[in-house]
């Protein structure tokens, strides 16, 4: 199963283009080959991490990831599945040029230095995102729905507005940052000197500190509570999909962003249809006489009930087709089909009267198997239907 690109580049489902591409850029040094020579798994953490970015960097397949995650690209290009380093290296090597003060091969093994740059105070910390699951029917996923859902998670305190300070007080300069909400760190390599850039441990990359805690949420800035969303689901879906829903998770600390609702897609288990694709299948059980002699029944479907037609001879295991009567297809237009498979009821017992007909019928040439030319084609139309 493929990895979640978000967490292959380690941001989270908001961040901007600049955030995704300086994650980006740390992977690939990081993980670059010729820093780690002979390494296959950092290889692999190498591609891994160009393909999650030739996806977000591009709004137009973001956009169908978010919104249908792996299956939202299947067909259109999404994850470039690159084989050979050097295709990673022709596709992506503007990413290290302008706006990062040079490339990737001076700043690791050339004079650059790491020079840090500030990113800036943070303004709280961002809440987490959140999971659940939307159980639909069959019939539900044929059409699309809407679906109203109770969610239980952190919100902004009302009492501190989401500062986490008693009300009337005010937060204070951290001592340790001095307010930057950010340290230095320095270290030495083979490659270089290198300053990294970290939030600060003492105010959480704040660069404030509360002093007098809120009563109510305790310094967080935020308390449980359930809010009511309401969320469309598409025509098409299929288990495993999910909807992300902006900003609808947990509140972020002391006034940071919310993070996302994450609606995962579960399929209930149907009595009439088993789901194949975007095809549904129904089997169908008829009387030996109709299967013999023909006849038309009426079956279900998912927008309700239609007749079809069993043509006389129809073998056991046979499929019949019922063009457009599936599930729409997600990503294009159309749908499936729906199939009927033929089952021949045969019974357990049977009366004196009946078993004297079906003797005589046991006895009758036209009941019992043909030549091999009959044999082929009896098989041939089972096979014919599965195509």
């Amino acid at each position: 199963m493929k990895k979640d690109y978000y967490e292959v580049l380690g941001v989270d489902r908001g961040a901007d283009e600049t955030a995704i591409k300086t994650a980006y850029r740390k992977l690939a040094m990081q993980y670059h080959p010729d820093r780690n020579p002979g390494d296959s798994e950092a290889e692999e953490r190498f591609k891994e991490a160009a393909e999650a970015y030739e996806v977000l960097s591009n709004a137009d397949k973001r956009q169908k990831y978010d919104r249908f995650g792996h299956d939202g690209l299947r067909g259109q290009g999404g994850g470039p599945g690159f084989t050979d380093i050097n295709d990673i290296f022709s596709h992506f090597g503007d990413i290290f040029g302008g706006g990062f003060g040079g490339s990737i091969f001076e700043e690791v093994f050339g004079g650059g230095g790491g020079r840090g740059r500030s990113r800036g105070r943070r303004q709280g910390v961002p809440g987490s995102d959140l999971k659940i699951q939307l159980h639909l029917t069959l019939e539900e996923v044929a059409t699309g729905v809407e679906k109203t859902l109770k969610v239980k998670r952190q919100t902004t305190c009302e009492s501190c507005d989401g500062s986490g300070a008693r009300a009337g007080t005010a937060l204070e300069e951290c001592a340790v940052c001095h307010g930057s909400g950010e340290l230095q760190q320095v270290s030495r390599s083979l490659f270089g000197q290198f300053v990294n850039i970290v939030p600060c441990s003492n105010c959480g990359g704040e660069g404030r500190v509360v002093k007098e805690p809120c009563p109510d949420c305790h310094g967080d800035g935020r308390v449980q509570g359930e809010k009511t969303i309401k969320v469309k689901v598409p025509a098409g879906v299929s288990e495993g999909n999910y909807i992300p829903l902006r900003g609808q998770g947990d509140a972020g600390r002391k006034g940071g962003p919310a993070g996302d609702l994450m609606v995962y897609i579960r399929e209930k288990e149907h009595e009439e249809f088993i789901r194949q694709d975007d095809d549904v299948m129904h089997n169908l059980v008829v009387s030996y006489a109709d299967a013999v002699l023909g006849t038309e029944v009426e079956v279900p479907t998912l927008s309700g009930r239609a007749r079809v037609k069993i043509e006389a001879g129809t073998p056991a295991g046979q499929i019949l087709r019922m063009r457009d009567k599936g599930i729409p297809h997600l990503n294009s237009s159309g749908r499936g089909d729906q199939l009927v498979r033929v089952h021949v009821y045969v019974p357990r017992k049977v009366s004196a009267k009946e078993r004297e007909l079906l003797e005589s019928m046991q006895a009758s040439e036209g009941f019992q198997p043909g030549n091999k030319e009959e044999k082929k084609s009896f098989f041939g139309r089972i096979f014919d239907s599965l195509s």
